[in-house]
Parts: structure tokens; sequence; C-alpha cells
């Protein structure tokens, strides 16, 4: 397994707030993990809340004595936003924090993974399939028939979430399960890629580039290119290879 994550501030925000965390050993139940967080607030409350939501679930999963993937993985992420919203409450300068959130782990050629909010998880291989659903404003009016999805990208409303870590006393978190196959790689982002670069150009600059990480490069640096008016987070992992390079 390969994998490379990034994350940049962009070009118009002052602080990142945007968390990547990637790792090949095993917490708990999972045999590796790779997450992606965008957080919100004022202050320095986004950064808080996305660094801290992965420290509560990799902390949780790590002392978890779950051996169902789905429960340990949806646990950690319900604990994380009861975490968050008891910080938020003791700091005034936390108040009104949140983050986005999506998760992944892989064992034995089946993917895992939990999202809330819209930060995405891709499959590439020999085209671009969004796997997640984004828990959004214009997602919902998209389902509805109210937007067409052309419609959906540059729509006012598009950075409205209907989800987040932090946001309510309880989180509802999707889960997926997905067959991996020789030649996928996936792509774990937050709307500061996807908002700036559609989707076919992800797909042709992550198959251009010689490796996942000159492939990662080059996707911040085309976000950055297209304006990059939000922070840039991105995990790109590649399940069948053996090499390991983490950034």
């Amino acid at each position: 397994m390969k994998t490379f994550s990034i994350t940049d501030v962009g070009m118009v925000r002052q602080v990142n707030q945007d968390y990547v965390y990637t790792t090949d050993n095993p917490l708990g139940p999972l045999r590796n993990l790779f997450v992606v967080a965008d957080g919100m607030g004022g202050h320095q409350a986004g950064d808080y809340a996305s660094k801290y939501t992965v420290e509560v679930m990799r902390s949780e999963l790590e002392k978890s004595n779950e051996n169902d993937i789905e429960r340990a993985l949806v646990s950690a992420i319900k604990t994380a936003n009861k975490a968050i919203i008891r910080r938020a409450s003791e700091d005034e300068h936390l108040k009104g924090m949140g983050t986005t959130v999506v998760a992944a782990t892989i064992a034995d050629h089946m993917m895992y993974f939990a999202n809330v909010g819209d930060s995405r998880l891709y499959l590439i291989n020999q085209g671009i399939t969004q796997l997640t659903k984004d828990h959004s404003l214009v997602e919902e009016m998209v389902r509805l028939g109210g937007i067409k999805p052309e419609e959906a990208k540059h729509h006012p409303d598009k950075n409205i979430i209907t989800r987040a870590i932090g946001a309510k006393d309880s989180v509802e978190v999707d889960f997926y399960e997905h067959r991996l196959k020789q030649g996928d790689i996936i792509l774990m982002c937050t709307d500061g890629l996807s908002n700036m670069v559609e989707d076919e150009e992800l797909f042709h600059i992550v198959q251009g580039g010689r490796d996942i990480v000159e492939a990662g490069t080059a996707l911040v640096g085309t976000a950055k290119e297209n304006g990059g008016t939000d922070n840039i987070g991105v995990v790109l992992v590649e399940p069948f290879t053996d090499e390991v390079s983490i950034c």
C-alpha cells in the first residue's frame, strides 16, 4: 500500500483548518486509517476542531474491543462529536466549532468508509466516481429535483452543510463498503479541492502523475491556480502497492 497526504492553506485564508491523517499501523480492529477533516469556526476553533476530532477518533479506536469495523469506526466518530461539543462548551474561543470528517480503512481488498459533511471520497480507475454523498443543502436540493447536478457546484449556497461533527448532540454517520480491485486509487479531499477542480480534471491529474506524490502535489497546485479560495486537504491511497510514502 502507498499513501500520500498533504494540506495547504490556499490563496485566501489565513489559517489552515483542514487536517489529514494516515497510518498503516493497526488501530484496534482497524488495520490502517485514513482521515480528512475540514474544520469550521472563528479564531482558531476550526483548526482545533478538525485536529481534535481525529485525535479522539484515533484514541477511541486504539482502545476499542469492538471486532466489527462499522461499529468501531462509527462509534469513534460519534465519540468525537460528543468531545467537540464538550470542549466547545468549556472554552468561549471554541464556541460554535465543528468539522466535516471522511474516514476510511482497508482490509482484504475491502474498503470501509464513513463520512459526515461534504468532504469526499472518490474512487479512481478507468474513471472517477464519488462514493460518499455530500451532506449539504445543494445536494439535498439536487436529490429533491430542485436543481440540476451541474448547477450545484456553483450554487450560492454550496457551502451550507446539513451535518457536521459538533453541530448537534447526536450525529448521523453514513457508512459504506466497497470491494477494491487492482489499479484503484482512492482520493479523499475537502471541498477546497472539489470546489476548485472539476471531477474530470481530478481524474486526469491523478492518472497523469508519475506517482501519487506528484499527483497529490499537482491537485493542490491546480486548486490554487483556480483561485484557492479555501484550505485544501488531500489523501491519496494506492491499495495494491508495497511502497509507503507519507508526507
